[in-house]
């Protein structure tokens, strides 16, 4: 059994110091992933890649409630963690500005390739992906990988045990969902 596999473990159990070693040993690859969803996004947010993650890694251990099968598992964990964190200061910020009209939402196959994205944008595809959830929730999974934590395919295979053709073709399927619930 690796390193990594026991500190899960022991993560699971409630072992803080399994959480700490786990987040050091995997701390650059933790810090690309948040990387990957701010690129660009900085602003809107306020938030920095290493705050970003951070606030991911302090949510974790506040919580103490750390249930993961293995590494993939874990990624795709903290990268729901790094979303509710990037939505709640979302909302905050929207809180702030209270500003109306409609935004344009693009789902885009290049959310972590450095476009801008806005505070209202994040929040309308959370809430729709709050919807997708109820109705399909691998498919929200998916999009939640893809759109909030900028991994790409064949990250999201791996983590999902799928092939990268499973992962496009779900892709494509959330997307259209996704645009006719934000029209």
């Amino acid at each position: 059994m690796g390193e990594i596999t026991s500190l899960i473990r022991a993560a699971n159990e409630g072992d803080r110091e399994a959480v700490d070693r786990l987040f050091s040993l995997l701390y650059d690859e933790l810090h690309r992933l948040a990387r990957a969803r701010l690129r660009g996004n900085e602003r809107d947010t306020l938030l920095d890649t290493t705050s970003l993650l951070h606030e991911a890694y302090a949510r974790l251990v506040k919580t103490g409630d750390l249930e993961v099968a293995d590494r993939k598992h874990f990624f795709a964990y903290t990268a729901s963690v790094m979303r509710s964190i990037v939505v709640d200061f979302a909302r905050r910020k929207n809180a702030e500005q209270r500003g109306g009209g409609a935004v344009r939402v693009a789902i885009d196959e290049n959310v972590g390739g450095g476009e801008s994205v806005s505070g209202d944008e994040i929040l309308r595809v959370h809430e729709a992906l709050e919807r997708l959830s109820r109705v399909d929730p691998d498919l929200a999974r998916l999009v939640e990988m893809r759109y909030f934590a900028g991994l790409q395919g064949k990250e999201i295979a791996e983590a999902l045990g799928v092939t990268e053709r499973t992962v496009e073709r779900q892709w494509a399927k959330a997307r259209a969902i996704l645009f006719a619930t934000l029209r």
